[in-house]
């Protein structure tokens, strides 16, 4: 049976792009002289239960991968009990996973802890992130203010700042809605911002 290098792409929403992972991926793709293969998703971090991951995970299951790349960690998921669970499958059938930008190697000791201090991180953050958005929807209730958007009508000043927030939140791979909840804009206005 011929094996593959598997590359797993995943953005969080339909509306972001891969063009931040592509580059990375492809260059280090082309160095390659194994097959590759691309699995893509656009789908959420907090479950595996994803088309592109189901398929990688098939291939898997039937002997047919020779090494996993992803361009960071958390693009193969966001919760330390799923990460944690593949990086000890992939070590079981001694399937190499490449890290590019997080430089990690499961076939050591060093590089599995590693990889386990990264899945930890990244659950971290997501949780952070939506005790945040909690947080924020709180205050605004508290300040008799309404969740979910403006009066009809009234228009929000985009300022330097939050545009540079929102296009800083796109790159680092948050959804338009979340970027919207988080600094309270409408999500056409996160659109210009990041088209700007």
């Amino acid at each position: 049976m011929t094996q593959h290098v598997a590359i797993y792409i995943r953005v969080s929403s339909k509306r972001q792009d891969l063009a931040s992972q592509l580059p990375d991926l492809e260059a280090w793709a082309g160095s390659q002289r194994s097959e590759v293969r691309y699995y893509r998703d656009k789908f959420t971090g907090k479950t595996l239960d994803r088309p592109g991951w189901i398929k990688l995970q098939s291939a898997i299951d039937r002997g047919e991968v020779a090494k996993v790349v992803c361009w960071r960690l958390d693009r193969l998921g966001r919760t330390a009990k799923g990460l944690t669970a593949l990086f000890a499958d992939l070590t079981d059938r001694k399937i190499p996973l490449v890290s590019l930008k997080d430089g990690i190697d499961l076939s050591t000791a060093s590089g599995r802890m590693l990889a386990n201090v990264l899945a930890s991180v990244a659950q971290f953050e997501t949780e952070l992130r939506a005790e945040r958005v909690l947080a924020g929807q709180a205050a605004a209730r508290a300040a008799g203010k309404s969740i979910g958007g403006r009066k009809a009508g009234t228009r929000v000043r985009l300022t330097q700042e939050k545009e540079r927030a929102v296009k800083r939140l796109h790159r680092a791979g948050t959804s338009v809605s979340e970027i919207a909840r988080t600094l309270q804009l409408s999500r056409p206005t996160i659109y210009k911002a990041i088209q700007a």
